[in-house]
């Protein structure tokens, strides 16, 4: 088995442009990686890379904690990426992809038309949000968006909210990363890119921390959704091309 480097290098773009543009790099990671291994790998793979990533985020935007989101969606998020992990074993893998593709196109075009969305910040919705993110984050591999729209309505600092959703992503990460293993999805292929998805995960979230620094996050968020929504059409398209 190669290493593939050309995959290695859009997973670092992944990092960078899901750090910058508040999405996490899942959003991107996945989709990009079903173009180099099947799905089923993907998935393990973006476990492992998450787990370096959001060690970073935590590291370098460590300004506190919100306990409430942690309480709320956090939990919530890692029960039921334990029940999506589980259940994507069940689940074609072509099925997935084109669930995926789908999802990424109605999200970015849901964020593209309504710029302002948010949700009410209570109880019931932070674990509504906890609950779909981890759900998403276990069957298709990335759940950071529908978090990212039920914290954003709790205005916190962006540090807070980084660090806030690191933590809660790595909980889910860690999680599942016990699931996947036991399903299969991680073996020898997945276990030899896990040093250079580690050194991505760190690099990529220290150049976005830098790149925002320079350029408006909302600015860049635009972009990123039209980088979404054009890597959902590329997937759908791809995988609905197959065998047809």
């Amino acid at each position: 088995m190669k290493i593939n480097y050309l995959f290695l290098i859009l997973t670092l773009l992944a990092e960078v442009i899901g750090t910058v543009g508040g999405f996490g790099s899942s959003v991107f990671f996945v989709p990009i990686g079903a173009f180099y291994f099947d799905f089923y790998s993907v998935l393990g793979m973006t476990a492992i890379f998450h787990l370096s990533s959001n060690l970073s985020k935590i590291f370098l935007f460590r300004k506190g904690l919100d306990k409430f989101l942690l309480l709320y969606i956090g939990i919530p998020s890692v029960i039921f990426v334990i029940l999506g992990g589980f259940l994507s074993k069940f689940v074609n893998g072509r099925l997935l992809e084109i669930i995926l593709g789908v999802f990424l196109v109605v999200l970015s075009l849901l964020f593209l038309i309504k710029k302002e969305l948010v949700v009410p910040s209570n109880k019931p919705n932070a674990i509504g949000g906890g609950i779909l993110s981890g759900l998403t984050a276990g069957l298709l591999g990335t759940g950071g968006a529908i978090r990212g729209i039920t914290m954003a309505a709790f205005n916190l600092e962006k540090s807070v909210f980084i660090a806030t959703s690191a933590l809660i992503d790595f909980m889910v990460d860690l999680s599942r990363t016990f699931v996947y293993y036991g399903n299969g999805y991680i073996g020898k292929q997945e276990l030899m890119y896990l040093p250079f998805l580690f050194a991505i995960g760190l690099i990529g979230t220290w150049i976005g921390k830098k790149i925002l620094h320079y350029l408006p996050q909302e600015k860049f968020k635009r972009f990123s959704l039209f980088l979404i929504l054009f890597i959902g059409i590329v997937s759908l398209v791809r995988i609905l091309s197959v065998n047809i």
